[in-house]
């Protein structure tokens, strides 16, 4: 059985609910085994990632609209610090965002910033809980982009 670990935050729930049913199609329909690890759990405590993982990162944000009037990100903080220390975003080989299509231009607008801020691939999104399709669709788009990392 492969492995493989998913970094994520999660505040509302809905993060959270993806990447456990994502977790357990993965090892019903691909014997892959998950680590799972929410920041939010770990009081900002941060450590060395040894393994490639893949980060999910919800967003939310306080004022501007994301393009021309600025953002400010909050309450998801504490993702972008765990994979910048101890150059965890080394290990990181892409991040899937989520989010309110409700909100335009904003709609994962995070993890388009963290793609950029940290070099790796933006993989996909999915909106708040996501859909079985979602699952499916970005378990195939983790296990080939993972496959393709280590093969570097």
């Amino acid at each position: 059985m492969s492995q493989l670990t998913l970094i994520y935050i999660s505040l509302s729930g809905n993060t959270q609910s993806f990447v456990r049913r994502l977790s357990d199609y993965l090892s019903f329909n691909h014997s892959v085994k998950t680590r799972q690890i929410n920041v939010k759990d770990l009081n900002h405590e941060t450590f060395r990632i040894e393994e490639n993982f893949v980060a999910f990162l919800p967003t939310y944000l306080e004022g501007g609209n994301g393009i021309d009037s600025g953002d400010v990100e909050i309450l998801t903080n504490p993702l972008g610090d765990f994979i910048a220390s101890h150059d965890n975003y080394t290990r990181c080989f892409g991040i899937i965002g989520s989010g309110n299509r409700n909100f335009n231009n904003q709609y994962c607008l995070t993890a388009k910033q963290y793609s950029e801020r940290f070099g790796f691939p933006m993989l996909g999104d999915f909106e708040l809980r996501g859909t079985n399709a979602d699952i499916e669709r970005l378990a195939a788009v983790i296990l080939e982009e993972k496959r393709k990392f280590e093969e570097k």
